[in-house]
């Protein structure tokens, strides 16, 4: 996949975004928590990455299961059989 195929979920972005804000919390506070970038947190937010563990560390912070936050990125098949994503 090119780099320019890759889609963009704004509204996503802007909906962790938005509930980050209401737990007095920004993209920036959660890259340090984590040490990585900012840019890090907001690509893959944004969907132009991919990182498990950034994935997962939003999806902690927002209560909410990784596979409902990112359902592009984690196939359900997977999911079923207790697989972990990407993962034979």
């Amino acid at each position: 996949m090119r780099h320019n195929d890759i889609p963009i979920d704004r509204a996503r972005h802007a909906r962790i975004k938005c509930e980050l804000e209401i737990r007095g919390l920004k993209l920036t506070d959660l890259a340090q928590r984590i040490g990585v970038g900012a840019s890090a947190v907001s690509s893959v937010s944004l969907g132009k990455s991919r990182s498990e563990k950034i994935e997962r560390y939003l999806a902690s912070v927002l209560n909410q299961p990784v596979e409902e936050l990112f359902p592009e990125r984690y196939a359900q098949s997977e999911l079923a059989e207790g697989q972990s994503p990407g993962r034979p």
